[in-house]
């Protein structure tokens, strides 16, 4: 982005293709050319329907996806739209997760904990160990949904399950279903053989703030280390450059400084 362009100002770009994941969620494929990182996020556009910061959840040599929940005036918007039509962007943006600085590493594990669409923001993440096997010891993944009909990307889902150095856990919060547990992630992160990690692993966690909050908890009341979690906490974000102040908490502005955080910094942060 050059010194005379607006930041504020969203571009065209073409929808590719649209995956219907879930009758509420979709990824949308979106030409894109600028080089994004694991978490980072764009502000897409309707004119003169509205704007809303969404997690990158894909990326490609020329594309960006965008797995998109039906939850609103803009993302009805957005769901009317197909393959060929027009989209505005504006990013990337956003403090991503430090994958290849501090996750990676042959002796190290990771430990990743979603909740519903929280699995969207660390699929690059997934998906970059999953081709990367050498960079990761092994990476523990518990991912939680409400019911098995509103599980995202059952295909990687399966592949990952599958992949000798993922090892993985699906849940949902009440109900029964081949191939997944029961129960809320927090019921399962005692599975998780943190001790015998010793310090090379770390954990992130995404999904609605109480489910990252009490997740969090259960990491600590099992020996986790504050320093080692981090999570991705999207509040209220509007304009993404620190200017409307919609996001601000005290004197954190989440836009600019997340959404990824440390934890340490995180707990002072959730409502």
């Amino acid at each position: 982005m050059s010194q005379t362009d607006n930041i504020m100002r969203p571009e065209p770009h073409r929808i590719l293709k649209i995956t219907h994941e879930t009758q509420a969620e979709f990824t949308f494929r979106v030409e894109f050319s600028r080089p994004s990182r694991f978490g980072q996020f764009c502000m897409l556009s309707i004119p003169k329907v509205g704007e809303a910061p969404i997690s990158i959840s894909g990326t490609g040599e020329d594309w960006v996806e965008f797995t998109i929940r039906k939850v609103g005036r803009l993302t009805e918007g957005v769901f009317e739209l197909r393959e060929g039509s027009t989209i505005f962007l504006r990013g990337p943006y956003g403090k991503p997760w430090p994958v290849e600085e501090t996750f990676a590493g042959a002796e190290q594990s990771l430990v990743v904990i979603s909740g519903g669409t929280g699995l969207a923001p660390v699929r690059t993440t997934l998906n970059w160990f999953y081709a990367h096997p050498e960079q990761i010891r092994t990476l523990y993944l518990i991912a939680g949904f409400k019911d098995a009909g509103g599980a995202l990307y059952n295909e990687e889902r399966e592949r990952w399950a599958q992949a000798e150095h993922f090892r993985t856990v699906y849940t949902l919060d009440d109900t029964e279903a081949p191939g997944f547990e029961k129960g809320m992630v927090t019921a399962h992160i005692g599975k998780i053989p943190f001790a015998s990690f010793g310090e090379n692993y770390h954990v992130a966690i995404v999904g609605p703030p109480p489910m990252m909050h009490f997740s969090a908890l259960e990491c600590l009341k099992h020996g986790v280390p504050e320093e080692k979690i981090w999570v991705s906490y999207e509040r209220k974000m509007q304009c993404a450059v620190g200017k409307c102040g919609h996001c601000k908490i005290n004197e954190t502005y989440v836009c600019l400084e997340g959404p990824v955080f440390h934890y340490p910094k995180a707990k002072t942060l959730f409502d």
